[in-house]
């Protein structure tokens, strides 16, 4: 999906489609794994294919997963949580980056990575709550 909607996947507003799917490791774990896998696929094809896009955002995409998934189980494992704490951590992140390959500035780039970020786990947060209704896909 990352290739397909390259033109809003990558710089500073960026929306993922793929990242829809992040507030689903609320419910699995393991799913961080399958999201820092799909982040390096993903950035296989960034214009700034490099050593920060194959393994520091892979990297910061397991531990945001990860770190999602701890802070929802408090709270009923929620998507709404897991994607908030994901985008929280993967903006600054994704800011960095583009500070290290562009000396782009972080205060400039932060706030659109966390709009962007955001508003696409709160759409997939909704959208697992919505398939929750009349499915547990994680108990498969």
């Amino acid at each position: 999906m990352v290739y397909v909607f390259s033109p809003i996947s990558f710089y500073a507003l960026q929306f993922r489609i793929a990242g829809i799917l992040r507030p689903g490791i609320a419910r699995k774990w393991i799913l961080a794994i399958g999201y820092a896998v799909g982040v390096a696929i993903g950035n296989l094809f960034s214009p700034f294919f490099g050593a920060l896009e194959l393994g520091f955002m892979p990297f910061m995409a397991f531990l945001a997963g990860i770190l999602g998934y701890l802070a929802a189980k408090p709270f009923k494992n929620s998507y709404f949580v897991t994607g908030a704490v994901i985008a929280a951590i993967i903006a600054p992140s994704l800011s960095l980056m583009f500070h290290l390959l562009f000396n782009l500035s972080i205060l400039i780039s932060l706030p659109y990575l966390l709009i962007s970020e955001q508003t696409v786990s709160f759409i997939g947060a909704y959208a697992f709550k919505m398939i929750e209704k009349r499915f547990k896909w994680w108990s498969y």
